[in-house]
């Protein structure tokens, strides 16, 4: 049996593990309140964007663009476009459970089932992501490791800029997110969606307000657009159609990619403050099992010494 002094010093190490991981779950929870707030508040706009998009797709025999058809080479391309990319949404940080390896799973099972994997390219957002697809040997074209804790449009608008340009040119056929969908503090689901080519199945959904699990039936999670049907409003479009859907399409990219991103930040936070809380549990239970150890120890000392003053005194008489 380890000694009293050996069992002392690791319960007092362990003691300082627990108020350290303590300290990292109330940052956490700080930080997922705030990351949860403002990931609900643009699920809304988030919506109605997917409803005006939605809207529009019936209209798109009018319009000849690419974010809508990838197949067709217009002017300024490169043509016939075979290449996929991958934007893979990770930390920059550990410590979360498993949010980064989940999300890196998810997307090296996505790259597996095209067939050529040297079509295929990364843009790494986090400093995990970009090692783990580094490490596998995938093609990283770009990296995005420097974004502010709290997220505006602005910080995403070099993202979804590279990704648009990089697709006009026609060097991507495809483009898709890795992403975490924040359902709750305990549950996150990584994802995968594609942001280019646009198709009505392929926008973001609309937005659940509550920040409840999608309900069975798309629309159905939005009463006024289970109401309205999935064409939304009746919208009535002037002027130059083709230009107008251009600029809507990529404001639509860019939110998506901004949702995105704040969906896997509020999943961060989340799955940072239930594991610091797993291992302040589990240091907690550490410590009592170190102490009954260190009680039973103890006590055996004692009864051994009262065994030898026992002994000497019969010895002595």
């Amino acid at each position: 049996m380890s000694s009293t002094k050996e069992i002392k010093r690791r319960i007092k190490s362990v003691k300082s593990t627990k108020k350290i991981t303590k300290a990292m779950e109330l940052v956490a929870a700080s930080k997922m309140r705030k990351a949860v707030a403002q990931t609900l508040a643009s699920r809304l706009y988030a919506g109605y964007s997917w409803e005006l998009l939605t809207s529009m797709s019936g209209r798109l025999e009018e319009v000849k663009h690419i974010f809508f058809d990838s197949q067709k080479v217009y002017p300024g391309q490169q043509g016939g476009a075979e290449k996929t990319l991958f934007v893979l949404i990770t930390s920059n940080g550990s410590l979360c459970g498993g949010y980064n390896a989940q999300a890196i799973k998810k997307a090296i099972a996505s790259m597996r089932e095209i067939k050529d994997l040297e079509t295929i390219d990364i843009v790494s957002v986090g400093k995990k992501g970009d090692g783990a697809m580094r490490r596998v040997g995938r093609n990283v074209v770009a990296s995005f490791t420097e974004l502010p804790a709290i997220l505006s449009l602005r910080d995403i608008t070099p993202i979804s800029t590279f990704l648009t340009s990089e697709y006009k040119k026609g060097i991507y056929k495809e483009v898709f997110v890795v992403y975490t969908d924040f359902i709750s503090a305990l549950t996150q689901i990584p994802k995968v969606r594609q942001i280019l080519p646009i198709s009505k199945t392929d926008i973001l959904p609309p937005p659940r307000l509550s920040g409840t699990p999608p309900q069975a039936g798309g629309d159905e999670s939005n009463p006024r657009l289970a109401k309205e049907g999935a064409g939304g409003g009746n919208y009535l479009i002037e002027g130059d159609t083709g230009k107008l859907v251009e600029m809507l399409a990529e404001k639509l990219v860019r939110m998506q990619i901004y949702q995105m991103m704040l969906e896997s930040g509020a999943s961060e936070q989340s799955a940072r403050m239930v594991a610091m809380k797993n291992a302040s549990e589990a240091a907690g239970e550490m410590i009592d099992d170190l102490t009954l150890v260190f009680n039973k120890a103890r006590q055996a000392g004692i009864t051994q010494e009262i065994s030898e003053i026992s002994a000497g005194m019969a010895s002595v008489s």
